[in-house]
């Protein structure tokens, strides 16, 4: 039976906990995602706090991090989910911002021209990252973000 959290503080402790065994042991993200079924995207997410995991796959990842079955058993919650009330000065999460900001409403003019009225579902929703090389030098990320689009309905 899924239970839900109605509040961060369980899911907060248990992420510095996962960061701390993660350091500690010298783990990667993709490997505390391997063999699991899930992406390293999603595996991530889900040990900051951001989604549940499925029994098996918190099982997997409390053995690696070598957390306790009170763990195995947090993991498995729905979290209330987002991380901060306003806009995070961490400079990497504020670039994110930073994007929406200027090509919010260029990405909004075009999905509503190609798809309609609607929105691009955060929920049946997948996303990637790769790094790439940049051909003036250097590297480039390359984010992916793939999700359903979902038409407004009349009623």
């Amino acid at each position: 039976m899924p239970h839900s959290n109605i509040s961060r503080a369980p899911r907060q402790h248990l992420t510095e906990r996962v960061l701390q065994a993660k350091t500690a042991k010298n783990l990667t993200w993709a490997g505390l995602a391997e063999g699991t079924g899930l992406s390293v995207v999603y595996v991530t997410a889900a040990l900051l706090g951001q989604h549940p995991l499925p029994e098996a796959v918190a099982e997997v990842v409390a053995e690696r991090l070598g957390l306790d079955r009170g763990a195995v058993a947090e993991l498995q919650t729905i979290p209330l989910r987002g991380n901060v009330e306003d806009v995070s000065s961490d400079p990497t999460i504020y670039r994110f911002h930073e994007m929406v900001q200027v090509y919010g409403t260029t990405l909004k003019a075009l999905v509503h021209e190609q798809f309609g009225d609607g929105i691009i579902s955060a929920i049946n929703f997948k996303l990637d990252i790769k790094k790439v090389d940049d051909p003036e030098g250097g590297e480039r990320a390359v984010i992916t973000l793939d999700g359903k689009f979902l038409p407004y309905k009349p009623f």
